[in-house]
């Protein structure tokens, strides 16, 4: 597959000329450094050759430094921004790694029909990569994810099954196999597919070491969904940084790792039920109701070191908390492993340097509880503000 490398982004420091004279050290503070770049390559110099078709943007995606607004003084934590993926999420990756694969094993026939279960990020990225290369697109997808998520689906051609609420996960997934099963289609299994892990194996992992070079990783950090980003990138980390602690975490509320019960499967891998554990969680994309075979390879290899239990709320507040204080916007996933990151070196020692996965952005949850606290009119706040002149002010209704 033909790839162009997407930009990458650092923090480093600006010459008079314009050009970066290097990167700041992890104690630096960009809330004080006189002047900084945020771009590794001068702007205006292009992004590279045109790419062929937009699943060469696929990968390559930049780690931002956080600032000391955030994280804890004598620490550094970089952000992996999966959102600069061209439908914005991590799922990306997956989507044409799946689709690739069986084009190539032949598993996938030229006009037939993919289907998958989905939270919706998966659906979205085989969504373009369907329309991108021709095959008709069937998503399954359970009752309570977002609805700007379906609308995204169907913008991209999809047809959207929405599955009732009571189902879970597991009601999606069985429905994606049972149409697959009765209509021939190909299935994409992307809870059980190899080649989920290994393409965060193959890229993932070594965009992060390779961004880092000549810095040490002490710590990164991720949840899952289906566990192929925490299986795959975590395996080429542990190979080629040993000394790297992985954090992993889930949600408190639904702490099926934690649990120690294994999920019962069929015989393709795919839950045979619903996980006792389980209860719902806002992290929509995180921990479905049942443990995913990608996700139980991974840690039958204990590629994690620590576990975190993320508590009710905090996934939200970081979000929040990224967006006002360092402009990143991403989703509750992201401020969740934001926060695992955050508390991670609240204890790591001095100089420790921590890397966190975003998965998608913000925008993706417009109607969850990520906006709930966020008013499409003006507040008074505002108000005040337009009346403080005297033209075209926009009284509220009465």
């Amino acid at each position: 597959m033909k790839h162009i490398c997407a930009i990458t982004l650092f923090v480093a420091a600006a010459a008079l000329d314009g050009k970066a004279s290097g990167f700041l050290s992890p104690s630096a503070s960009p809330l004080t450094a006189k002047s900084t770049r945020l771009f590794a390559k001068e702007r205006g110099s292009g992004y590279g050759p045109p790419l062929e078709n937009i699943s060469e943007a696929v990968g390559n995606t930049p780690m931002v430094k956080i600032s000391n607004r955030l994280c804890p003084e004598g620490r550094t934590i970089y952000a992996k921004c999966e959102y600069f993926n061209p439908l914005s999420s991590v799922k990306d990756r997956l989507a044409l790694a799946i689709i690739e694969d069986a084009e190539a094993s032949g598993e996938l026939k030229p006009g037939q029909t993919v289907i998958e279960a989905t939270s919706g990020n998966t659906g979205i990225a085989v969504a373009m990569m369907c329309a991108q290369r021709g095959y008709p697109c069937v998503i399954t997808m359970a009752e309570p994810f977002s609805v700007e998520r379906r609308k995204l689906m169907r913008m991209l051609g999809a047809k959207v099954i929405v599955t009732p609420k009571a189902g879970k996960g597991t009601g999606m997934v069985e429905k994606a196999k049972e149409l697959a099963d009765k209509h021939g289609w190909f299935l994409c299994h992307q809870f059980e597919t190899e080649s989920n892990w290994k393409f965060h194996e193959k890229t993932t992992g070594p965009e992060i070491l390779n961004d880092l070079a000549g810095t040490k990783l002490d710590y990164w950090v991720t949840g899952y969904g289906t566990g192929g980003t925490f299986h795959g990138a975590g395996k080429y980390i542990k190979a080629n940084s040993p000394d790297t602690t992985i954090v992993l975490a889930e949600p408190g509320a639904a702490n099926l790792i934690g649990s120690g019960i294994k999920t019962e499967r069929n015989d393709d891998g795919s839950p045979a039920s619903s996980h006792p554990a389980f209860a719902a969680h806002p992290i929509q994309g995180w921990t479905p109701d049942f443990i995913p075979l990608v996700l139980e390879k991974g840690l039958d290899q204990t590629l994690q070191d620590e576990m975190v239990e993320i508590p009710d709320g905090a996934g939200v507040s970081m979000s929040q908390s990224l967006a006002r204080n360092e402009g990143i916007l991403t989703g509750i996933s992201g401020g969740a492993t934001m926060w695992a990151a955050v508390e991670t070196a609240k204890k790591a020692p001095a100089g420790s340097v921590i890397v966190a996965m975003l998965p998608d952005t913000g925008e993706r949850y417009l109607s969850t509880p990520l906006f709930a606290s966020i008013d499409a009119d003006m507040n008074e706040d505002e108000l005040e503000i337009a009346r403080s002149t005297p033209s075209f002010i926009l009284e509220p209704a009465a």
